[in-house]
């Protein structure tokens, strides 16, 4: 394999990454100086060799535990639980959640053979048992298999007392019923709000 078809085989392995997008992302780092490919990959070996799991939330660290972790002036009582930690990211920049996170890995899909054993589940139960928890907010993407996950979850913590709670899904703010799927638009019923 030619070094230009190995670049866009090994791109096209991203998510989301089509043989199309590869090809413009292989033409784009060509044309561009030697220095900048060289930072790229120069980024990407630093970002796997430096880059662990917080051994608390299972974000993405530097050091064993993150900086929300670390950080004594966040609400440790209060626990998002994610799926991925890009989810992290966006919540955090809303800048109105000052609590922990965390990231499970994946969600219970049993067609694709992921069960509990396979995402940090257990290490969600051990979290809570050693920390004094008094909420676990559940963001997970309003799907099959996050939805999936949080009814199993919120059944084998309803017994430990502590508050459960989930992100409201419906209509964006700015959008419209009309052009609304009716998948979002049922959510917005049911998680309606008492005026």
């Amino acid at each position: 394999m030619n070094p230009l078809s190995k670049l866009i085989f090994e791109l096209s392995k991203l998510p989301g990454i089509g043989e199309k997008t590869a090809t413009r992302l292989a033409y784009y780092v060509l044309n561009q100086d030697a220095g900048y490919a060289e930072s790229l990959a120069q980024a990407l070996r630093e970002a796997k060799q430096k880059l662990r799991y917080c051994s608390e939330c299972f974000n993405f660290s530097e050091n064993e535990k993150c900086e929300i972790c670390r950080d004594e002036k966040r609400d440790h009582t209060h626990v998002c639980v994610v799926e991925r930690p890009s989810d992290v990211t966006p919540i955090e920049k809303t800048g109105s959640y000052r609590g922990v996170y965390h990231v499970l890995h994946g969600l219970l899909s049993p067609l694709d053979g992921i069960g509990p054993e396979d995402i940090k589940m257990k290490e969600l139960f051990v979290r809570l048992k050693s920390h004094d928890v008094k909420e676990v907010i559940f963001a997970l993407n309003p799907s099959v298999e996050g939805e999936a996950t949080t009814m199993y979850l919120s059944r084998l913590l309803k017994p430990a007392g502590i508050r459960l709670s989930q992100v409201a899904y419906g209509i964006p703010f700015g959008g419209t019923i009309e052009f609304t799927d009716r998948q979002t638009l049922g959510k917005a019923l049911e998680n309606r709000n008492e005026l």
